[in-house]
């Protein structure tokens, strides 16, 4: 008996990957994270599978879930929205599990700042302009940030900024990073992004507030922030340099 942590991907069904749809389509017991993942998805399931919202539950609740299932022999699918890798609340699970002798794999999903990046139609690493992107949120409802992660930390280096669960704080972001990028840096709101019901929001950092206040979302979204997401500026990358040296290997 196994219990398969999965990445459920940023919404539509069609966006889990192959082997996670095989793994749900062979595992009695499904658990899924409530509302954040599809119903559509759970169609992968066995018709007879155990399907257990967790939303309600707590840790306890669903250690107790896993603890039956490997009494009875029986496979888990554990389905998580995204990607597993961040903000996906697995380590816990898996400290249950390891205390439990249960075994457990992963298994990638498509990450929320993925997803938001293609309905954007764009690359957040542009030549010239921006290498690295920083996953990050704010303080909130759940566990507390860490005092040396601070926005104006990452902002100080001009990385893209994806900033999950934040569009609560929208205000504080503005504030925080407009002195490093300026009032006419590209910000995108991106709320369940691949979903039938996706909500894009465009704007600077000195036009975003009203934007939202025209167009209220959710606590979910994802806030994108950084010159890359203007998409013109930037040299050709060196890939393509007819110099650049490709190596091959057989």
């Amino acid at each position: 008996m196994t219990v398969h942590f999965i990445g459920a991907g940023p919404g539509a069904a069609d966006l889990l990957t192959i082997r996670g749809r095989d793994l749900l389509a062979s595992c009695p017991v499904c658990l899924y994270a409530g509302s954040i993942v599809p119903p559509d998805m759970l169609q992968y399931c066995p018709e007879d599978a155990r399907l257990v919202d967790t939303a309600p539950m707590s840790l306890d609740e669903i250690e107790a879930e896993y603890v039956r299932a490997h009494n009875a022999g029986q496979d888990v699918a554990r389905l998580h929205s995204g990607d597993l890798a961040i903000y996906s609340a697995v380590a816990e699970q898996v400290r249950r599990l390891e205390r439990n002798a249960i075994p457990w794999t992963m298994t990638p999903g498509v990450p929320a700042f993925a997803a938001a990046a293609s309905v954007l139609g764009r690359e957040l690493t542009v030549p010239g302009v921006a290498q690295s992107v920083v996953l990050t949120r704010v303080n909130g409802r759940a566990s507390a940030m860490p005092e040396r992660e601070k926005l104006k930390s990452f902002a100080a280096t001009g990385a893209t900024l994806a900033i999950h669960l934040a569009v609560h704080a929208l205000g504080r972001i503005v504030a925080e990073l407009t002195p490093f990028y300026g009032a006419q840096c590209p910000v995108a709101i991106v709320a369940r992004a691949s979903w039938p019901d996706q909500l894009v929001l465009h704007g600077t950092l000195e036009s975003i507030e009203k934007e939202l206040e025209h167009n209220p979302i959710e606590r979910t979204a994802l806030v994108l922030v950084g010159p890359a997401l203007a998409g013109l500026a930037g040299r050709e990358s060196a890939l393509y340099d007819p110099d650049y040296r490709r190596r091959f290997r057989s």
